[in-house]
């Protein structure tokens, strides 16, 4: 850290530079990287996937089918016929798509309302992007081909997904959102107008990350999820380091230190902290690729550089400002650094006080959370949870009062030899839980010798019911003769589970002991270490029991989002909240007990060090806290119900991370360890190249030794 700093100091000019040079690349080229994501969520080796795989590459259509639907006016059917046209017109709209309606299968279950209503499934090209200009071209086209005085309606999963509507805020947005929180909240901290150099570096990192992820594109497919994610982390993590580097600076400054020098101290020690924590949080999301799905291990290869970025931003551009313009800044300042922050300082002593207490309380809220996890149900969302309202909704709505179970807009496709699809319709068909079987008729359906029977299902995937229902048509389907595959989106989200989360343990293990090794040569202790990677854990888990509470159970989703219980739980969202949360909350405990251990060895006490550390560093942990939930708050505002569960577990887990586990559990259990805070064993030591810390010089002057070399202390801190 050392030779950086002084190498940083030196070149400062050109590092600022070179730094403004790839920021307005990564800003110029913004559009051409979002325009590169995917879309699709790939799962190589699942059987769903493989079938849909083959249906896509013969038939050049997969995923959940739009659903068009006419109403005849009152004391008129609805006949087959006048149906199909109007259905026809609407699949010629989007070229490519095929239709399943009771004109082509001859099956009644396609018609409600005693007659008055009918339905199609129109199964359509992929799609790219989250944009929907699909549905537009439906509805114009079916409602042009209607009779007079009859009623069209479109709906879906696709379309109920988005809201209802394509209204939302895009990652742009939300951004902005979280970064005027930010900025109130930093004015709040530094009174000063140094508030702005923790966003410039946010203004620098995000499209510098943009940029590699351009790169990474032309190597393999980034999911579109990155967008949001790089956005919002990339806006906390670089803030939250920022933050840390320019406080100590500050403080370094109150005690008298020329500018130059307070830059070397704060860099020999928050620097330092910086490091840990973007390797912490980076470790986290590369600990994804272990996940045999391709588009969660790309994920977490591109969240990998999120925190890299943020950290170098933090260890370059931050050191050579701060040393030729933070002065300059740093006014009014009306906030002096000094002292520990007072409030904070009583807290640590209080805490310190009741330390047993405090640690049963604040273990007992987390406990407490954690146990509806087990109650957990991974799955899509109802499809009644995902739009309260618009044509979507009220088509969907229609279609259940005409007696249409709800199961039918996602049907499992079961590919077949053509000759025996009739066979296979019927005998799926009779299947507990299997609202119809059709084998349509036509071209659209049968290609290369092969043909598809749609099974319309009565209950949702995500249901009991459904997966039940899932599992009887595999299992009949296996020993029906001319059955390739059953694809579909039902099968497709329980391979999914079951792809993830029987590599979850392996994650978990990964990053658990790669994260206690790091924090051990961090800490210079085993228990210091031990203690984080356990409360990083309760700490997940109980935003994991916010989850299931808010949504899954519906305590708070309708008063905040007017959105009623999902049944479930995304199954994508809990690995992604994990991967992010365990290494962003990973923060606060790095920057705690950082300062914690540096008292230590300079006082000799722990209660001391508890004492101070939890002053110097409570604001500042409380702040960059609020300042993620702020940017989790704006995630929310996504039309998407997924983003919003998402947003819900991070800004839940960072609030409670920041606010009961470091705030009161970790003083609360430093204290109660006592000398045990500090063990590490010789043999580990030694294989983790720890060293003990050389002091700070003091009396450095102005910070230069004539040449222009910044001298800071000698050794390793």
């Amino acid at each position: 850290m050392n030779g950086l700093t002084n190498f940083v100091l030196r070149h400062r000019r050109w590092i600022m530079l070179a730094w403004l040079i790839v920021a307005l690349v990564g800003v110029a080229t913004l559009g051409s990287t979002t325009k590169r994501l995917s879309t699709q969520f790939k799962m190589p080796g699942e059987p769903s996937f493989v079938t849909d795989s083959k249906i896509n590459a013969l038939y050049h259509t997969n995923g959940a089918p739009t659903v068009v639907a006419v109403t005849a006016p009152a004391g008129q059917s609805a006949s087959p016929a006048v149906a199909n046209r109007v259905f026809m017109a609407a699949a010629a709209a989007v070229p490519g798509s095929r239709l399943a309606d009771q004109a082509n299968t001859g099956d009644a279950h396609f018609s409600a309302s005693a007659g008055q209503m009918s339905f199609g499934l129109i199964f359509t090209p992929l799609d790219n992007g989250f944009r929907d200009t699909q549905t537009p071209a439906f509805t114009a086209a079916a409602a042009a081909a209607a009779p007079a005085r009859w009623h069209t309606g479109v709906t879906g999963i696709g379309q109920l997904e988005s809201g209802g509507s394509s209204n939302g805020n895009s990652a742009l947005t939300e951004t902005l959102l979280g970064g005027i929180g930010a900025l109130l909240v930093l004015a709040f901290v530094f009174a000063s107008f140094i508030a702005v150099l923790p966003m410039l570096m946010a203004i620098v990192a995000i499209p510098t990350t943009f940029l590699l992820v351009n790169g990474l594109t032309h190597i393999t497919s980034v999911s579109i999820i990155v967008e949001f994610l790089i956005a919002l982390i990339g806006l906390g993590v670089s803030i939250d380091y920022a933050l840390l580097v320019v406080t100590r600076w500050r403080e370094e400054r109150a005690h008298g230190h020329p500018n130059h020098e307070a830059v070397a101290r704060a860099m020999n020690s928050a620097g330092r902290a910086v490091v840990f924590s973007g390797l912490t949080v980076a470790i986290s999301l590369l600990a994804i690729v272990v996940i045999p799905v391709s588009f969660l291990a790309n994920i977490g290869v591109a969240g990998f550089l999120i925190p890299l970025v943020s950290v170098g931003v933090a260890l370059t551009l931050l050191p050579a400002l701060l040393a030729s313009v933070g002065p300059w800044l740093d006014r009014p300042r009306l906030r002096q650094e000094m002292h520990a922050s007072r409030p904070w300082t009583a807290w640590a002593r209080l805490v310190l006080r009741y330390r047993k207490s405090a640690a049963l309380i604040g273990g007992a809220i987390l406990i407490a959370l954690v146990i509806p996890v087990f109650a957990i149900n991974l799955g899509e969302p109802k499809s009644s949870v995902l739009a309260q309202t618009g044509v979507a909704h009220d088509t969907l709505v229609s279609l259940e009062a005409g007696g249409v179970p709800s199961g039918v807009i996602e049907p499992m496709e079961v590919l077949v030899q053509a000759d025996d699809a009739p066979a296979v319709a019927a005998r799926l068909a009779q299947v507990k839980g299997v609202d119809t079987a059709v084998a349509p008729s036509g071209p659209l359906f049968h290609r290369g010798g092969t043909a598809i029977v749609e099974v319309l299902p009565s209950a949702e995937p995500s249901t009991s019911a459904g997966g039940a229902t899932i599992s009887a048509v595999r299992s009949t389907a296996a020993h029906l003769p001319g059955v390739i595959g059953v694809g579909g989106t039902g099968p497709e989200q329980v391979d999914f589970v079951h792809a993830v989360y029987g590599s979850f343990p392996l994650m978990l293990t990964l990053i658990g002991i790669a994260t206690l090794l790091l924090l051990t040569r961090a800490f210079r202790s085993i228990v210091l270490a031990a203690k984080a990677v356990v409360f990083n854990l309760l700490s997940v888990g109980a935003a994991y029991g916010v989850m299931v509470l808010v949504w899954q159970e519906g305590h708070g989703s309708r008063t905040l989002w007017s959105i009623p219980s999902t049944g479930s739980i995304t199954a994508w969202v809990p690995i992604m909240v994990f991967a992010f949360l365990f290494g962003l909350s990973m923060d606060y405990e790095v920057f705690i007990l950082s300062r914690i251990r540096e008292e230590y060895d300079r006082t000799g006490s722990t209660d001391a060090a508890v004492v101070t550390g939890i002053g110097r560093t409570g604001r500042l942990v409380t702040s960059a806290a609020l300042i993620l939930f702020l940017g989790f708050l704006s995630l929310s505002t996504a039309s998407m119900t997924d983003l919003k569960v998402m947003a819900t577990g991070l800004g839940a887990g960072i609030l409670l991370d920041a606010l009961v586990v470091r705030s009161l559990l970790v003083p609360a259990m430093v204290g109660v360890l006592g000398k045990w805070n500090w063990y590490l064993p010789p043999w580990l030591g030694k294989a983790l190249f720890v060293r003990e810390p050389a002091p700070m010089p003091e009396g450095l002057g102005d910070g230069s030794d004539g040449g222009g070399r910044i001298l800071v202390g000698a050794g390793e801190r």
